[in-house]
Formats: structure tokens, C-alpha cells, sequence
């Protein structure tokens, strides 16, 4: 019998593992000012509609290609958009910004974090389990990823 329940629990376990939800980080260079930003004001900066921070530095957004598959949470929650239309904005907004580009785009969660952290006025979107010791993780809504209620909270 209880090798029966200790069965079931561990099939009950390794079941939802595929449905284990993420959080995505908001994380930014260490030389920036920012300990909160409100979602409106990180949408605005995910499509390169701000360009400076309110101290006047230049801010580079860093992101995955919107056609990973650990971009859906971004997409869905940050762009409400398709990778396609994400990707043509991405473009739009780098448009003659060729030494100092409003998006950049890299293809790892290591990259990311990597360039975040040794770029004066980056910002990025990880996946929370990549941040390292080189980047500062900023709240979104007052609230910090795997707290309730944290907007970037993954399905």
C-alpha cells in the first residue's frame, strides 16, 4: 500500500514537471539607478520607445530572438504580439542606430546576462534561473520574480 502512494505521489511529480511555471527577470547593469520599473515603462523600453534612463544614460534593451521558444512568456505578456511582428519591430526601432542600437538581440540566456552586466545602461529579460552575481534583478510592479502577483510569471 504505501509503495502504492509513493508511486502515485512520484508520477504526480514527474507529470506537472513539463507544466512548471517561469519567471522571467527583469535584470539590468550594475551601474544603473533603477530598483523598480512599472510595467507600462517596461513595455515602452522592451520596443525602444526609451532610449535614455531618467538620468540621462543611454539604455540598450538586450533580449533572446522573439522566435525562441523561452521568449512565449515575453511575447505574450510584454509585446502582445507575434515573433514576426516583434522581430519587424525590432528592426524598426534599430533603424540607423547602428553604433548604438535601441534593441539588441542575442541568442543565449548566458549571452544575455554576459552583456547586461558589462553594458553601462542595459536592461534584459531572463529567464530567472540564469541570473548571476553580474546583474542587478529590478522589481516590475513593485514585485520581484517568483513573488505573487509578479507580471512576467510564466504559464
Amino acid at each position: 500500500m504505501l509503495r502504492q502512494g509513493v508511486l502515485a505521489l512520484m508520477l504526480a511529480i514527474a507529470g506537472s514537471a513539463p507544466l512548471a511555471a517561469k519567471d522571467i527577470a527583469v535584470v539590468s547593469n550594475k551601474t544603473n539607478s533603477a530598483i523598480t520599473i512599472a510595467m507600462p515603462e517596461l513595455i515602452k523600453i522592451c520596443k525602444g520607445q526609451i532610449s535614455r534612463w531618467p538620468d540621462g544614460k543611454p539604455l540598450t534593451f538586450v533580449t533572446r530572438d522573439p522566435g525562441s521558444t523561452d521568449m512565449k512568456v515575453v511575447l505574450e505578456k510584454v509585446y502582445g504580439m507575434s515573433k514576426e511582428e516583434v522581430s519587424a519591430m525590432i528592426a524598426a526601432a534599430n533603424h540607423g542606430r547602428t553604433n548604438h542600437p535601441a534593441i539588441m538581440v542575442v541568442s543565449s540566456d548566458e549571452d544575455l546576462v554576459n552583456k547586461v552586466e558589462n553594458m553601462p545602461g542595459a536592461i534584459g529579460l531572463v529567464d530567472v534561473y540564469s541570473i548571476n552575481g553580474g546583474v542587478t534583478v529590478i522589481k516590475v510592479g513593485g514585485k520581484l520574480p517568483l513573488e505573487p502577483g509578479y507580471p512576467l510569471h510564466g504559464n
